[in-house]
């Protein structure tokens, strides 16, 4: 069945939901009355590898999925890597679609140890291309089926600026600005691209390069004219001492945020740096599920949760965040991944209430390959706007992408687990 077959079927059910009786065409109640089910059953997972993309960071995968369904729709997501996303699919093959927190918890808790973050990626690849198939079959937009919008538009921060001509960082970020952006992003002094090195001599000099990233902070500032319309990715790369002499000499110049401040492994360092600097604090960009920042919300020890998809575990585990970051009044500037991502990430954000929200865009561009059809992001005047097409709105040549494998049989070997007797999903 194809969308079109399947949306006239709903659409003849919808009468009798009008007189009490929910069971749709294409949905059922079993005879136990336990729960609503879909007739909708995976039948098989394939995975492609993006183009033209090499980035070696599992975190930042930019693999194509497509989730099939015996009714002929098709779910797209994005993320995850061969083996994650392998055993992922071979757990789903013959479940129900439609039921996507069920299948998320079957996922992350099934196998007995809780996913890390590569395994997370795979999964909210998966998760992003259920909620695709839903909005598709009931011809919605996801955004509508997270409650509604709540914003007409979510807007962006550039990491550079490459449509701008400019001579100068300073006249780059002003463009930006201009372009309709909220805010532009530098970096700290000191980087290197091509091996171990930064800054004068043989290695990373933490001293000079935290006095350049500061002076460096000053120009932009100046040239911006104040009103939070910079901020500053630290990209962990200064220890503690050196951070907070960054973030002490930069608080006058009011930028928008600072992110990644120190590394993110000890997150209770952040008890000293809320008591050390009053910049609006960043974090987020290397967690996964909500496990890992749920203490930095509650504690208020950030501003800015910059969590994103697919490294969450998907559009659900994002939306529950969102909800902690509403409850303790923190924004959420989500990092860029992949186009699709970015795509998705509007539906989440611009279905949710936290009164901040923002999504990075590098370069100041909307990526658009050409796997994926044109107008998938509503990009415009530096802003995001939301898409209402059904589904993610997004729609996939497999063509233009590299077939990597396909996943049509259930695993073999699976793990146990328990359920308690309403039928939700224990550990074993």
């Amino acid at each position: 069945m194809d969308r079109r077959n399947a949306i006239k079927y709903i659409g003849l059910g919808l009468s009798a939901a009008a007189t009490g009786n929910l069971s749709l065409p294409g949905f059922s109640r079993d005879n136990s009355g336990k729960h609503n089910t879909s007739d909708f059953k995976i039948t098989k997972i394939r995975y492609y590898d993006a183009p033209d993309y090499h980035k070696p960071l599992f975190n930042q995968a930019r693999g194509i999925v497509e989730v099939y369904t015996d009714r002929g729709i098709i779910g797209i997501g994005e993320g995850g890597a061969r083996d994650t996303i392998e055993q992922c699919a071979g757990m789903l093959i013959g479940e129900d679609p439609f039921r996507i927190e069920h299948l998320w918890q079957y996922l992350y808790r099934g196998m007995f140890y809780p996913p890390g973050r590569e395994k997370l990626h795979a999964l909210g690849a998966i998760e992003m291309a259920l909620w695709d198939i839903k909005g598709k079959v009931l011809d919605v937009p996801v955004y509508d089926l997270l409650g509604g919008a709540t914003r007409e538009y979510v807007e962006c921060y550039a990491t550079g600026f490459s449509p701008s001509d400019a001579e100068t960082e300073e006249q780059r970020a002003r463009d930006c600005i201009d372009a309709g952006f909220r805010a532009y992003r530098i970096g700290p002094a000191g980087g290197s691209r091509t091996g171990p090195t930064g800054g004068s001599g043989n290695g990373f000099d933490f001293y000079e390069n935290a006095n350049k990233t500061i002076e460096h902070c000053r120009r932009i500032a100046e040239a911006m004219g104040g009103e939070g319309n910079w901020a500053i990715d630290l990209h962990t790369r200064f220890d503690l001492t050196e951070a907070i002499h960054i973030c002490e000499a930069i608080e006058d110049l009011e930028p928008y945020f600072v992110e990644d401040i120190v590394r993110s492994e000890n997150t209770e360092v952040y008890q000293q740096v809320r008591q050390m600097t009053t910049v609006p604090v960043a974090v987020g960009e290397q967690f996964g599920d909500r496990w890992d920042i749920n203490e930095l919300i509650e504690d208020h020890l950030l501003d800015y949760s910059r969590v994103t998809l697919p490294n969450t575990g998907g559009i659900s585990e994002l939306k529950k965040i969102a909800a902690i970051c509403e409850t303790h009044y923190v924004g959420m500037i989500p990092h860029f991944t992949g186009p699709l991502s970015t795509a998705a990430l509007v539906h989440v954000l611009g279905s949710s209430s936290p009164a901040r929200c923002m999504v990075e865009l590098a370069g100041g561009v909307a990526e658009n390959p050409d796997y994926f059809n044109d107008d998938m992001i509503r990009f415009k005047d530096g802003k995001l706007w939301l898409n209402s097409s059904p589904g993610l709105g997004v729609e996939f040549d497999a063509e233009h992408a590299t077939f990597v494998t396909e996943i049509a049989e259930r695993t073999e070997y699976p793990h146990p687990y328990l359920q308690s007797p309403d039928g939700a999903i224990h550990n074993w």
